[in-house]
């Protein structure tokens, strides 16, 4: 399969990594350090926004204590759901664990390869995940490849672009890189995503990973594959 493109957009979970990377390894790393973040920065203003939204949308009271914040961070993540909020929470928390070294990013065998064949190729390259921006530029400054941040030129959230599944967050992100519709492939796990996607005139690579939520899933026209070692993008 060989596409031409002059920007190559990713998602994250599914796609690059391993969902487990996020609902296991993250999403257990973030879980006990909410309520202690919450509290620790509660003179930050991004956090304290944060706190404000999510009592705002989960209908608790103004002065609710960080006790309750929790909670429903708590269920929010068990379904999870992608909420601004706690997606910033998250991003935070990862970010700190990045630094630290207490976390470390994991890819599929044939990612790192083809990202960097990509960019060696004059591509260009951005994300567009529903984890914070914050949290993905934590994700690739520490993995098990080295730093790759230097691959990605932009990083686009659910917050700066808007959701995943809606057609006016691929023309935002468009507009965003000064691009055409049709010179940009997003690639991603979910058909939802790549419907929407679709729909504004992008070009799509569906990824139907062995194992992932989405493996047997019906992508109907999208092209599919099971590793990017499949998918040739030459410069548009």
């Amino acid at each position: 399969m060989t596409l031409s493109a002059k920007w190559v957009v990713v998602d994250i979970e599914g796609t690059l990594t391993a969902t487990s990377q996020v609902h296991v390894v993250l999403y257990d790393y973030a879980r006990p350090r909410l309520g202690p973040w919450i509290e620790q920065h509660a003179d930050d203003p991004v956090v304290r926004d944060a706190v404000r939204e999510i009592r705002e949308l989960a209908e608790l009271p103004a002065d609710a204590g960080t006790d309750r914040v929790v909670a429903v961070l708590h269920e929010w993540m068990a379904a999870d759901r992608k909420i601004a909020p706690l997606k910033t929470l998250q991003g935070l928390i990862w970010q700190r664990g990045y630094a630290d070294g207490e976390l470390v990013a994991e890819f599929f065998p044939d990612v790192v390869p083809a990202l960097r064949g990509w960019h060696a190729a004059g591509l260009r390259l951005a994300v567009f995940s529903s984890g914070s921006v914050a949290g993905q530029v934590a994700f690739f400054s520490k993995t098990t490849d080295g730093d790759l941040t230097g691959l990605f030129e932009h990083h686009f959230d659910t917050v700066n672009a808007g959701p995943k599944r809606v057609a006016s967050s691929y023309r935002a992100i468009a507009t965003a890189l000064a691009a055409e519709p049709g010179d940009l492939v997003f690639l991603s796990d979910v058909p939802a995503e790549l419907d929407a996607a679709a729909e504004d005139g992008w070009r799509t690579v569906g990824l139907a990973r062995a194992g992932e939520p989405y493996a047997d899933a019906d992508f109907g026209a999208h092209r599919v594959v099971d590793s990017l070692a499949l998918v040739e993008i030459e410069p548009a």
